[in-house]
C-alpha cells in the first residue's frame, strides 16, 4: 500500500492505493478515466498519514482492495497542506497525458 499527495488541475488530493508505483499504467489509466490526466505525485509515509487521519484512514483503508485499487482519503487542499509539511514529500512522479 502507498499513500501520496497528487497535485492535479483542481488542487491536491491525498490518495491511498494498492498499486506498487504512482506511474503504474493501470493507476494512470484509472486516474485518467476520472479526469486526472496530468499530475505530480509525492509519496507520503503511510504511518504519518494514519497518525494524522485516525479513524477516517482506517475506514478508507478498510474499503481498499488488496490489488488494483485507489481511494481518495482527502480532497480538501487546505486540509492536506495543514496536515503535511512540504519537507515530508518524497520523490516526485510526473504524468502528463495532455
Amino acid at each position: 500500500m502507498k499513500s501520496g499527495i497528487f497535485f492535479t488541475g483542481t488542487g491536491p488530493i491525498l490518495l491511498l492505493t494498492s498499486y506498487e508505483s504512482f506511474s503504474d499504467p493501470y493507476l494512470v489509466e484509472k486516474l485518467a478515466s476520472k479526469g486526472i490526466k496530468k499530475f505530480i505525485a509525492y509519496e507520503i509515509d503511510m504511518h504519518k498519514v494514519k497518525q494524522r487521519y485516525g479513524q477516517h484512514f482506517n475506514v478508507v483503508l478498510g474499503d481498499l482492495k488488496q490489488t488494483d485499487d485507489v481511494r481518495v482519503l482527502d480532497y480538501d487542499g487546505h486540509h492536506i497542506f495543514n496536515n503535511f509539511s512540504l519537507n515530508e514529500l518524497g520523490e516526485a512522479t510526473i504524468r502528463d497525458m495532455g
